[in-house]
C-alpha cells in the first residue's frame, strides 16, 4: 500500500483544514488507518485512528471534539477534518496503515505517507 497525504497549509487559529490520504495498491479496505503528527523537536504522536470498517474511532485527547477522522473505502481515501485549529496543532501530519486493527502505537503501523505540513498562526 502506498499512501499520499495532502491538504496541509498555513491557516489562522480557529480555522479549519481537511487532510486527505489517498492509498494505492491492494487491500486498503482491510487496513485500519491512523493520522500522526510531529512537531519540531518533539516525537511523533498519534492523533486519530479509524478501523477498517469505519465503525470504530480513537482520538488524542487534545483533538477530541475538534478533529474527525473518516474514510471512504470506495475511493481508497482517509480524511482528517480539523476544526478550531490551534497553534499547538502545528506539525507535519502523516497518515499510516496497519493490519493490526485500531492502534495508537506508531510501531504497529506498516505503511506511511510522506507527510503534509500544517501551520496554525495565532
Amino acid at each position: 500500500v502506498q499512501l499520499q497525504a495532502s491538504g496541509g497549509g498555513l491557516v489562522q487559529a480557529g480555522d479549519s483544514l481537511r487532510l486527505s490520504c489517498a492509498a494505492s495498491g491492494r487491500g486498503f479496505s482491510s487496513y485500519a488507518m491512523g493520522w500522526f503528527r510531529q512537531a519540531p523537536g518533539r516525537e511523533r504522536e498519534f492523533v486519530a485512528g479509524i478501523s477498517w470498517s469505519g465503525s470504530y474511532y480513537d482520538y488524542l485527547g487534545s483533538v477530541k471534539g475538534r478533529f474527525t477522522i473518516s474514510r471512504d473505502n470506495a475511493k481508497n481515501t482517509v480524511y482528517l477534518q480539523m476544526n478550531s485549529l490551534k497553534p499547538e496543532d502545528t506539525a507535519v501530519y502523516y497518515c499510516a496503515a496497519t493490519r493490526s486493527g485500531l492502534e495508537r502505537s506508531s510501531s504497529r503501523y506498516n505503511y506511511w505517507g510522506q507527510g503534509t505540513q500544517v501551520t496554525v498562526s495565532s
